[in-house]
Parts: C-alpha cells; sequence; structure tokens
C-alpha cells in the first residue's frame, strides 16, 4: 500500500477545503438555521413531539443526513471529475499508484469534509433545541458509514459525469428529493397507510430511521435494516468504482 500517494492525494483535497473554510461552514449554519427558523416555527407550533420527541429535536438527524448526503456526493464527483476536466487524471493513472489508493485518497478527504459538516450542524442544532444523543457509538457509526457511502457514490457521479451540470443533475433531482420523501422532517407513520408501504421502498428511509434511532431511541424501520441498507449501499457502490477501473470507463478515453 503506498500510503505517501493517499496522504498526498488527500491532503491535496483537504487543502482545497481549507481554501474556502469560511464558506464551507458558513453555508450550512446558515442553512440549519433557515430550516429551524422555517419548519420549528411554521410547523413546530402545531406539532408539539412526534414519536414522544420535540419536533424541533426530531428533525435534527434529518437535518445532517441531508447535509452529509449531498455534502459527500458534492465534493467527491468534484475532486474525481475536476483533474478529468484539466487532463492530470491520466498523469495520475500514470504513476505508481493503483485505483485503491486513488479511491482512498479521494473517498477519504470527501467522507471527511462531510464529517465535519455534519458536526458543525450538530453544534448549530444545540443552539435552537435540546438534543440528547442516547445511542453515540452507533450515531458516530451510522454517521461514518453515510459519510463514506455517499462519498463513493459521488465518486462515481464524477467518473461518469461529462460536464459540471451532471455533477449537480443526481444529487439535485434524486438525492435532495428522496430525502425529504424519506421521512428526514416526519416519521412515516404520519403517513396513510399506502404511503408508508411505497416509502420502504425509498433507501434513505433505512438511513433517516437508522440515524434518528442513534438519537432518541425511535426508528420507523428495525435498526437491523437500517444497518443492512448502508452496508449493502457501501458494497454495491465499491464494487462499481472497481468495475470503472477494471474497465477504465470514461477515465482512459
Amino acid at each position: 500500500m503506498n500510503f505517501p500517494a493517499i496522504w498526498a492525494i488527500y491532503l491535496y483535497e483537504m487543502k482545497r477545503f481549507f481554501r474556502t473554510l469560511m464558506e464551507s461552514l458558513l453555508s450550512p449554519v446558515i442553512s440549519t438555521s433557515l430550516y429551524f427558523v422555517v419548519f420549528g416555527t411554521a410547523i413546530g407550533s402545531r406539532i408539539d413531539e412526534v414519536e414522544g420527541v420535540s419536533y424541533g429535536a426530531f428533525i435534527v438527524p434529518g437535518l445532517i443526513m441531508l447535509s452529509v448526503m449531498t455534502q459527500a456526493i458534492s465534493n467527491a464527483s468534484f475532486g474525481i471529475y475536476f483533474p478529468k476536466f484539466i487532463g492530470t487524471i491520466f498523469e495520475l493513472l500514470s504513476a505508481p499508484v493503483n485505483f485503491l489508493e486513488i479511491v482512498l485518497g479521494y473517498v477519504g478527504a470527501a467522507a471527511t469534509k462531510a464529517l465535519l459538516i455534519g458536526v458543525v450542524i450538530l453544534i448549530t442544532a444545540q443552539f435552537f433545541v435540546d438534543i440528547q444523543i442516547m445511542h453515540p457509538g452507533a450515531m458516530l457509526a451510522f454517521l461514518l458509514l453515510t459519510c463514506i457511502s455517499f462519498s463513493l457514490f459521488g465518486f462515481i457521479i464524477g467518473i461518469w459525469a461529462d460536464n459540471f451540470q451532471q455533477l449537480q443533475l443526481i444529487p439535485l433531482l434524486v438525492i435532495t428529493p428522496l430525502v425529504f420523501l424519506g421521512g428526514a422532517f416526519y416519521s412515516i407513520s404520519m403517513l396513510p397507510e399506502s404511503w408508508q408501504t411505497i416509502a420502504l421502498f425509498n433507501p434513505v428511509v433505512y438511513l433517516v430511521s437508522g440515524f434518528r434511532w442513534s438519537f432518541f431511541g425511535v426508528a420507523d424501520v428495525g435498526v437491523g435494516w437500517s444497518l443492512l441498507a448502508i452496508a449493502g449501499f457501501t458494497a454495491i457502490c465499491m464494487g462499481i468504482v472497481w468495475w470503472i477501473f477494471k474497465t477504465g470507463y470514461r477515465i482512459k478515453s
């Protein structure tokens, strides 16, 4: 394993993040505050509690998941697409590093950035609501797995994309709607029975539910199913990344 190469890629990507540190951290703080003002005030005034949890606190895991998923995808996809765009990816492919080391560098950096954003949102939420984390170990595990899996997914998008517009296509048209429809700001038990069944086909439901369980001990689906869903998604993404480097899909042409 070429650890200096992994560290070089990781450090390069992290330096790009720290060059815009204020913008990177200020944006989620403002967004989180707005969500609490809009959802906490407008909806929270009508809904006191959801499954025994105050509505303001109930939406915190969903807010974190929404930001972590989108940030992980955005950072990973841009990180690998930019070398494709300017042509330096060929220098990387000709260097004495294998695909695993390349992936560890880019995905590790993207996952770290998403994790930092998640922590910032959690700290920001403390100023609005009182949050008690019942299972901190499980919370950290779900957060890390989500950062890694969606960074892998973003890496795939960056390889697939032909232009900068396509980098935003899937996050905006697929991920964000799935999060909003996946119980991020409500419990799916509040839906009609037929829609509850439909919601179970949304993979984000399992991620949000498991993450919320780690906070409050309540979940829409079993925690085991949540872990299986995130582990399965991670395995699928790893398999696709392996296939990309094996075939040279959109990186050797």
